[in-house]
C-alpha cells in the first residue's frame, strides 16, 4: 500500500507499515523549575545563561572548597559536561591524580537557574595519597585481561589509571572485545578490566560490559510516521531532527530506498524492523524531552544507530549501538518499545554523570533504569497495540512464558522485590527487582486506582504513587546526581534531594522515601526531612553531601567524658583507620573525634549494608575535632578515621544504641 508523503526540506515525513501482529500462546524539554500553586511563573532564564551560572559557580565551589570534594594537592577536577533539566544544573567533573585518569573520582555539583549551588555529590570519599609507578607492565596487565573471556578479537591499549578505593590504588584499564561464555552460550562482550599495576589481579568489582543485553520479543506498530533524510531522489533512514539515529544492517550503514514508503509488514524484514525501531527510538527521544527535560538520549541533543540483523537470540547495547536480533523461532526480530527502550535506558546511564559502574549491585540498577525508560516510553507513546504496563517484554517471549520482568511485583518471575544483603551477588537482571519495585510503587502506589496491579511491600506499608511522570522527572534527576560506584543507598540519598529540589519537602519527596522504605533500602546521612510544604528547595540551602552532624552533649576530656566506648591510636597523613565492628539496635549514635591541633582528621560511620561499607554519617569539617549524631536501625557498624593532612594520636569516643 502507498502512502501519501509530506515533503519538508531535507526532510521526508514518512508514513509506513509497520510490523505484522503477532499470534501469542493461550495462558501467556522543560527547563522551568516548579512553581508553587498559586505563585507566577518567573521569566524563564535562557539555558545558556543557566549554564554560564552554573559553570561560574561549581567552578568558584571547587577552588573555594577542596575539602568539599577530597581534592588533594596533587588532584585536579576537570568539567566535563554542562547538563540542564528542569530547571536545574548538573555540572559534572573528572579527576586527575598526577596527571593520570581517577576512576571514581568523578563528582557533579547541582544548580538552580540563578547559578546557587543546590548540592554536590562526589564518588569518592577521601583524599588520595598513593605512588603513581607501576610494579608491573602494561603488557602483563593486557595478559591478565585477555584470559577473562572466552574468545578475544582485540585488545585495547592498557591504560594507567588510579582507582579511588581508600588512599587510591594504581591499576592499568584494559578493554577486551570478544565472546564470554553465558548460561546460554557464547555472548558478544566488550569488557573493561582493571588490573592491580602492583599485584596483576583482578578488580573484580570494577570490571563491567559495554554490552549489556536483554532477550526481547518483536512488535506490531502498523502504520507509524518517521523522519527520513532524502537528497537527489534517495531516502535514507537517518533522522535528521535527531543526529545520530539511524538504522540499517549488520554492515553499519543506513538502509536507503527511492520510494518514500517504507516496510512490508513482515516482522522478519528488516527494513520493517528498521520502521518499528525508528518509530521507537523517536517516542523515547520525544519522552526525553516532553516530559524530562533531556536533550536527546546523550543528553547533549544526538542518539545512536540500530543496526538490524544480529543472528542470535537476543538485543544489546554496546556502549555505542544497538544491536537487534531475533527470537528463538526465528519468526519476529526484537523491536518493541520495551525491548528498545531498555537498551537505550541503557545508553541513558551511560551518558549521565558516574557512567556505567561494574559490579551486580550497579549492574542490576542499570538494568532497572533500562525497564524504567522502557514503562515511560510505553505509557509516553500510548499505542493502542502496546499499552503503557510495567512488564518487560509482554508482546511475545522466547519459550511462551510471558514477561520477562515484572516492576510491579518482582518476586512473580523469580526476582527479588527486596533489597538485601544478597543483592551485590545476584545476577544483574534478577537484581533489578528492588529499585523496579521502587520505582513502580513510586509512580502507582502499593494498590493503584488506575487499573494498574496491586504491589506488595517488604514492610507492610501503604505507599500511594505520584504519577509515572512525576517519578520519571524525580528518577532522571536521580541519574544526574549519579557517581561512579553507585549503590541502592546512594540512590536513595539523590533522589530524596532531587524530589526537594523539583517538587519541594512536601508529598513527592515523602513518597520517595516511602517507596524506598517499602523495598528496604535504608536512609543515609543527610536526607531531608520531607515535612516541609510544597515550595521546592530555596536557594541556600545546606548540600546532600556534605551535613552537619550535631552531638548529642558536649564532649569534654579528649572526647572520653560521656561516651562508652573508646578508641585511640596513631594515625599518619593521609592514612585510613577502622574501628572494630560492632553491633547496634535501632537508635540514636553519637561520637567525638579529637586530633593534634592543625590537624584534619575526618570521621565516617559505616554500616554494613548489602554485603558491603557504606557511609551512613560523616562529620568533615577542617579542624582537629568532629562530632556525629545518626539515628539508624539495627545492623553492624564500624567509625572510620581518615587523616585529611596532617598525624598523630586520635581520640574517639561513642555510644552505640
Amino acid at each position: 500500500m502507498k502512502h501519501k508523503v509530506a515533503v519538508a526540506t531535507g526532510i521526508a515525513a514518512v508514513t509506513v507499515a509497520g510490523s505484522i501482529a503477532l499470534t501469542m500462546p493461550q495462558g501467556n524539554a522543560a527547563t522551568t523549575p516548579a512553581v508553587p500553586a498559586g505563585a507566577a511563573a518567573a521569566d524563564p532564564v535562557p539555558t545558556a545563561v543557566a549554564t554560564s551560572r552554573a559553570t561560574s559557580s561549581a567552578s568558584a565551589l571547587v577552588a573555594k572548597k577542596p575539602k568539599l570534594f577530597f581534592r588533594s594537592g596533587k588532584d585536579k577536577l576537570v568539567k566535563s559536561q554542562v547538563v540542564s533539566q528542569n530547571g536545574l544544573q548538573y555540572v559534572a567533573y573528572e579527576r586527575t591524580y598526577q596527571g593520570l585518569p581517577v576512576q571514581g573520582g568523578d563528582a557533579v555539583v547541582v544548580t538552580d537557574t540563578s547559578g546557587t549551588v543546590l548540592g554536590n555529590y562526589v564518588a569518592q570519599d577521601q583524599a588520595l595519597s598513593t605512588g603513581t609507578t607501576p610494579k608491573i607492565s602494561a603488557k602483563a596487565a593486557a595478559k591478565v585481561a585477555r584470559k577473562q573471556l572466552t574468545t578475544v578479537r582485540s585488545t585495547g591499549k592498557p591504560a594507567l589509571k588510579v582507582v579511588a578505593q581508600g588512599a587510591g590504588v594504581l591499576a592499568y584499564e584494559v578493554v577486551v572485545d570478544g565472546t564470554k561464555r553465558t548460561e546460554q552460550g557464547p555472548a558478544p562482550s566488550n569488557l573493561h578490566v582493571f588490573v592491580d599495576a602492583a599485584t596483576g589481579k583482578v578488580l573484580t568489582d570494577l570490571t563491567r560490559d559495554d554490552v549489556v543485553d536483554a532477550t526481547g520479543r518483536g512488535a506490531y506498530y502498523g502504520n507509524v510516521t518517521i523522519d527520513t533524510t532524502s537528497s537527489g531522489g534517495r531516502f535514507t533512514m537517518s533522522d535528521p531532527t535527531r543526529p545520530g539515529l539511524q538504522c540499517g544492517g549488520q554492515n553499519g550503514a543506513a538502509f536507503t530506498s527511492t520510494t518514500d514508503t517504507w516496510g512490508t509488514g513482515t516482522a522478519t524484514d528488516q527494513v520493517t524492523g528498521c520502521v518499528d525501531a525508528m518509530y521507537v527510538v523517536s517516542q523515547e527521544w520525544n519522552m526525553l524531552r516532553d516530559w524530562l527535560g533531556r536533550n536527546g538520549i546523550d543528553g547533549n541533543g544526538r542518539a545512536f544507530p540500530v543496526r538490524q540483523g544480529l543472528d542470535d537470540v537476543n538485543a544489546f547495547w554496546n556502549g555505542s549501538r544497538v544491536e537487534i536480533g531475533h527470537s528463538s523461532d526465528n519468526r519476529r526480530l526484537l523491536n518493541s518499545i520495551d525491548v528498545l527502550g531498555h537498551e537505550f535506558g541503557h545508553a541513558i546511564n551511560q551518558f549521565t554523570p558516574g557512567g556505567s559502574s561494574g559490579g551486580n549491585e550497579a549492574g542490576g540498577m542499570n538494568e532497572s533504569t533500562g525497564d524504567i525508560f522502557g514503562a515511560l516510553t510505553e505509557f509516553y507513546a500510548h499505542n493502542p497495540n502496546d499499552p503503557g504496563d510495567y512488564t518487560v517484554g509482554e508482546l511475545a517471549d522466547l519459550v511462551g512464558d510471558g514477561p520477562i520482568r515484572n516492576m510491579a511485583d518482582p518476586s512473580k518471575l523469580g526476582d527479588p522485590n527486596c533489597f538485601s544483603s544478597s543483592i551485590p551477588s545476584t545476577e544483574v537482571h534478577a537484581a533489578a527487582g528492588p529499585q523496579n519495585h521502587w520505582f513502580y510503587l513510586l509512580a502507582e502506589g502499593s494498590r493503584p486506582t488506575d487499573g494498574q496491579p496491586t504491589s506488595p511491600t517488604c514492610n507492610n506499608s501503604s505507599v500511594t504513587g505520584i504519577g509515572i511522570e512525576k517519578a520519571g522527572k524525580i528518577y532522571m534527576a536521580t541519574l544526574m546526581r549519579k557517581t561512579s560506584g553507585w549503590t541502592h543507598v546512594k540512590a536513595r540519598a539523590a533522589s530524596v534531594a532531587a524530589a526537594a529540589q523539583l517538587f519541594g519537602n512536601g508529598t513527592e519527596c515523602a513518597t520517595v522515601k516511602a517507596a524506598w522504605n517499602a523495598v528496604s533500602v535504608p536512609a543515609a546521612a543527610g536526607e531531608p526531612a520531607c515535612t516541609g510544604g510544597g515550595n521546592p528547595t530555596p536557594s541556600g540551602s545546606p548540600t546532600p553531601s556534605t551535613p552537619t552532624p550535631t552531638p548529642t552533649q558536649s564532649p569534654s576530656g579528649d572526647c572520653q567524658d560521656g561516651f562508652s566506648s573508646h578508641d585511640s591510636g596513631a594515625v599518619a597523613a593521609g592514612q585510613t583507620v577502622v574501628t572494630d565492628t560492632f553491633t547496634a539496635g535501632s537508635g540514636r549514635h553519637a561520637a567525638c573525634l579529637t586530633g593534634p591541633a592543625a590537624t584534619d582528621f575526618d570521621l565516617y560511620l559505616d554500616k554494613s549494608v548489602g554485603g558491603r561499607w557504606t557511609t551512613v554519617a560523616r562529620s568533615t569539617g577542617e579542624t582537629s575535632r568532629e562530632a556525629i549524631a545518626y539515628t539508624g536501625t539495627t545492623g553492624s557498624y564500624r567509625y572510620r578515621i581518615v587523616s585529611y593532612s596532617g598525624s598523630g594520636n586520635a581520640v574517639l569516643g561513642w555510644n552505640a544504641p
